[in-house]
Parts: structure tokens; C-alpha cells; sequence
């Protein structure tokens, strides 16, 4: 028990909890003794792979000033020409930015339950591994998943996004 049964849920892991109950999804947010705002702290609190973490990057696409989330495995980076070539040029999104649109801080951002929906993409990385782990709009909150509930819970594509690792 991490003591959280007796706190009222923050209410970004309230919109997720609720997202996540209208799609059926079996399990709910989790909020954990300490912090998951990175992808090593969640997987170590969780005792699973950094990879096994799903973890939330916001781009600010320049044409529009659209959010841009790309999930992806917490043991890859992102490939920013891989993203543009397929949403449009991209740039960095501040802390500001990332709660305006998402209404999440950063370190906490889900896939889910955004204040305006994010143009969205899946990292296929991912889909090494049969449960992966996402945030759950708190930098304590997490939830268990499946990669393919990540395509059903945001309706997003699966694409290569990431950063091509170097064999040695």
C-alpha cells in the first residue's frame, strides 16, 4: 500500500482514470510512493525494464502550434526528422506549453486524457514486450497496458520514430 488509498486522486489522474474506465481498459492508474517523472525512476519503482516504460514526448509542431505526442520506449530517443517527415516541422515544447495544451506537467504526461487531443504517434518499439507502463497525468501515476491498447486508447498510428541505436 502506498498510502494514496486515503488521498483523493490529483485530478489529472482523475481525467485518466475516467478515460480509462469508458474504453473498458482493466487496469487504472496506480499512484506510486515516489516519483515516476523519469522513465528510470518508473521503472525501478515498478521493478521492470526502462524499456518497458512508455513515455510521453511533447513537440510543438511550428505550422499550427499543435501538440505533438510521441510514445515511445523509455530505453530509445526520439528521432525529431523521423516525426517531421511525418506531422511537419516540429520544435521543442516548453513546460508552459505542455500544460496549456495537454494539462499535464511534464514528467506526468499520459496518453490519454488531454485537455486538446495531441496530434499522436506510437513509437513501434514498443511492441517488444507484452506489458509496457504510461503515465498517468501525475508525476506519481502510472498504468498498466498492452502496446496495442496504446492504438486502441488514442486511435493513434504506429510509426518509427525512433533514433536508430548503434551496434558496437
Amino acid at each position: 500500500m502506498c498510502g494514496s488509498e486515503l488521498q483523493p486522486l490529483p485530478e489529472g489522474v482523475r481525467r485518466v482514470a475516467e478515460v480509462l474506465q469508458s474504453k473498458g481498459h482493466a487496469h487504472g492508474p496506480v499512484m506510486l510512493d515516489n516519483s515516476a517523472r523519469t522513465a528510470q525512476e518508473a521503472a525501478d519503482a515498478l521493478g521492470i525494464t526502462v524499456g518497458q516504460i512508455a513515455k510521453s514526448i511533447i513537440f510543438r509542431r511550428k505550422s499550427d502550434d499543435a501538440a505533438v505526442l510521441v510514445i515511445t520506449s523509455g530505453d530509445r530517443r526520439v528521432d525529431e526528422k523521423k516525426v517531421d517527415a511525418i506531422v511537419g516541422k516540429t520544435g521543442r515544447a516548453d513546460a508552459d506549453f505542455v500544460k496549456a495544451k495537454t494539462g499535464f506537467t511534464i514528467g506526468g504526461v499520459s496518453p490519454v486524457a488531454h485537455a486538446n487531443k495531441p496530434v499522436t504517434l506510437i513509437d513501434r518499439e514498443l511492441f517488444r514486450f507484452d506489458v509496457i507502463w504510461a503515465a498517468a497525468g501525475h508525476p506519481n501515476g502510472v498504468f498498466q497496458l498492452a502496446p496495442h491498447d496504446l492504438e486502441k486508447l488514442t486511435g493513434a498510428p504506429v510509426a518509427d520514430v525512433v533514433k536508430v541505436e548503434q551496434q558496437a
